[in-house]
Order: C-alpha cells, then structure tokens, then sequence
C-alpha cells in the first residue's frame, strides 16, 4: 500500500509550498491540485466568483483518479487541494487510503499571506467564503490539523513530521499483517 497525503486548508494557507517540501524531502510524486481544475474553474474564481459544489465534483474525482492510478504504480504521492468540506474529502478518498494535512491559521494571518501573494487566480476576496465552508477534519477521519504559526519553515518541518510519523505508522501495520 501507497502513501497518499492531501494538503488541504483554505487559500493562501500554504498548501503547495507544504506538498513541496513533502515531494522534495520524502520522495513522494506531487501534484499541485489547482492543476486539475478546469478552465471554466479557474476563470470563475478569477472573476472572483466562489466554486459551488457542482463546480468541484468533477475536479475532485480528476483528483481521486490521478490518486488511484498512482496506487496501482505503488507510489506514494501528495497533492494539494482545499478540500474544504466532508464530502469534498470523501470523493477523494474513494478506493484510495488518504491522509489528510489540514494547514490551519486565523483567517487574519492567511489574509496577510494571501494579500502578499502575487500571479495567483485565486483572489484575497473569496477567502471569507472559503472559510464560511471549511469543515475541519472530524476525529474519525484520516489526518491531522498543523498550525501555519511561524515562518515557513516551521510550519514545514511540522507537516514533513507528520507524514513521516503516519508512514512508519502504515509501514508498521503492514509489516505486522505480514506476520
């Protein structure tokens, strides 16, 4: 079995430097989620114009697919994408196992790094109605919250931590099963 991580949390919480630091210190192949989105996707959000569910069913199962396809390769993979709420996370973990990062901040501080952030489609405006859907992860689900406090690097060596906290875990498991 395969190791598959999803970075999720709002816009501007950091998602795609995480999944970054994941492939480049662990290995894993790594896909940036907003690459799967459709054009129609992107010039919504570009409008400033939120996604509505029925915008993001089809770019999750995109997203699940890719997830599932690299399962039956055995390799291990991280991508990012906001995966807001539930039933967002469900679709992404159909017929996959899937561990899930949530990048967690004040909506003040992912504020500040959103306004910093230039030549992205997704604009400072829309991230109150990212939070108003965040569902954060319930405990029966596969992942853990990191806090986005600190400088990058931090919050990186977290989220590094915890994928490698959770694969010796599997790891474990499986060796165990073999016995």
């Amino acid at each position: 079995m395969s190791i598959h991580v999803v970075v999720m949390g709002v816009a501007g919480s950091g998602k795609s430097t995480v999944a970054e630091a994941i492939r480049d210190r662990l290995g894993y192949f790594m896909a940036e989620g907003d690459d799967f989105h459709p054009q129609a996707n992107i010039e919504k959000m570009s409008h400033g114009i939120p996604l509505t569910d029925e915008d993001r069913w089809p770019w999750l199962r995109v997203i699940n697919s890719w997830m599932v396809a690299r399962e039956a390769l055995g390799e291990n993979t991280v991508v990012s994408s906001s995966a807001l709420k539930r039933s967002y996370r469900d679709v992404l973990s159909e017929n996959v196992d899937v561990f899930f990062l949530h990048l967690s901040g004040s909506q003040e501080l992912i504020q500040s790094r959103l306004s910093a952030r230039k030549g992205h489609f997704m604009p400072p405006a829309l991230l109150p109605s990212q939070f108003a859907d965040l569902e954060p992860l319930s405990p029966d689900e596969n992942g853990v919250a990191i806090s986005i406090e600190g400088d990058m690097e931090e919050m990186t060596d977290r989220a590094v931590e915890a994928v490698r906290v959770y694969a010796e875990k599997v790891f474990a498991q499986q060796e165990q099963e073999k016995k």
